[in-house]
């Protein structure tokens, strides 16, 4: 029994210490701020990088898109009607001009032609000798004119057909690059009918639009540089015209230039991208664009001052791709904070790496 009660004393002893013990110790929270609020050491100033202002001359440049199109193109049709007897161009291939690509029958033709031919120098035999007979009084005046009338409408008939058989043969109206035909040998042409096409691509032409307010910049003969989709080179090319009117619907306005093509790079119907130079800008001043902390009206920027962040008002201008140009607000040499901007305030201690 002894040994019972004392089992049971014990029992009761270690439950309660172990009560006090919970009951006693503090809470994790309570000790952790207790060591922070005791010990803990205060923050350090923020760490941001920066850039230095610098001043440096700059070219103000639009970028606008544009279409490269053929100096010269034609869809090749026929004048005539006809069954086609021959073709001599290849698809695909450079022509000169005056070339013959097509030939249409004209069998009809020359035997009207021969005809007509054979009845002027009758006319002209007869014409000859009535003339002869005028002189000698032997015929009136009137029956030699009627004589010579008939010699001038054969004249007029022979040189018809002869046009009507140039038209049975169809030649390039410049030199250039054949396209594709869509006719053989044995079609029967009609002027509605679409042969193939002739496109002449050197120099190859640029159109492109201009906003309104930049039109006073550009002048003819100006040079403007391009690049086209699929290929990293830059092509320079001239402004040759300009369209002398507005757009209503666009307030823009249309421009032409040219640019050499002599190995047909640049193939019509191809995407340009235009880069026109406006002016040059000295001693110009540019911020990358994600130190510029857009305001309800303007814009600014955090500067580094003494390891101080203080913010400035600043009036921008030009824009490329990654800066902005700062007109008024800073100074060459000042530090611009350019990470950390939208959780930074003003008097703010910072410690700023430069880029």
């Amino acid at each position: 029994m002894k040994v019972k009660y004392i089992i049971y004393a014990l029992i009761v002893v270690v439950l309660g210490y172990l009560i006090y013990n919970r009951v006693t110790a503090p809470s994790p929270g309570k000790e952790k701020g207790a060591a922070g609020k005791g010990g803990g050491k205060p923050n350090g100033p923020m760490a941001v990088n920066g850039v230095i202002a610098k001043s440096e001359n700059f070219t103000d440049k639009l970028n606008i898109t544009g279409n490269i199109v053929s100096n010269e193109e034609v869809s090749i049709r026929s004048e005539a009607s006809g069954l086609i007897t021959n073709i001599y161009f290849k698809e695909g291939s450079n022509v000169a001009k005056g070339a013959l690509l097509i030939k249409i029958n004209d069998k009809d033709l020359q035997a009207q032609l021969t005809k007509a031919i054979t009845m002027q120098k009758l006319a002209e035999e007869k014409e000859y000798r009535a003339r002869i007979l005028l002189e000698k009084e032997a015929v009136s005046k009137e029956d030699y004119d009627a004589t010579l009338a008939d010699v001038n409408a054969l004249k007029a008939e022979t040189q018809l057909i002869r046009t009507q058989i140039i038209k049975t043969e169809i030649r390039a109206p410049f030199s250039g690059t054949i396209g594709l035909r869509s006719v053989s040998v044995g079609d029967y042409l009609t002027p509605q009918t679409d042969i193939t096409t002739l496109v002449n691509v050197n120099p190859a032409k640029i159109t492109f639009t201009v906003p309104e307010k930049y039109i006073q910049l550009i002048k003819r003969n100006s040079a403007v540089d391009f690049t086209v989709e699929g290929n990293k080179r830059v092509y320079t090319a001239t402004v040759y015209a300009i369209e002398p009117k507005i757009d209503e619907a666009t307030r823009t306005v249309l421009l032409k230039a040219t640019a050499p093509n002599n190995d047909g790079s640049l193939l019509p119907g191809s995407f340009a991208k235009v880069e026109l130079a406006l002016k040059e800008v000295k001693d110009a001043l540019f911020v990358p664009t994600q130190a510029v902390v857009p305001l309800l009206k303007g814009k600014k920027v955090f500067l580094c001052k003494n390891g101080i962040a203080r913010d400035a008002i600043i009036e921008t201008g030009a824009r490329t791709s990654d800066r902005v140009q700062v007109l008024s607000g800073i100074s060459p040499g000042d530090t611009i904070i350019t990470t950390g901007i939208m959780s930074l305030k003003p008097e703010t201690p910072v410690k700023v790496s430069i880029n």
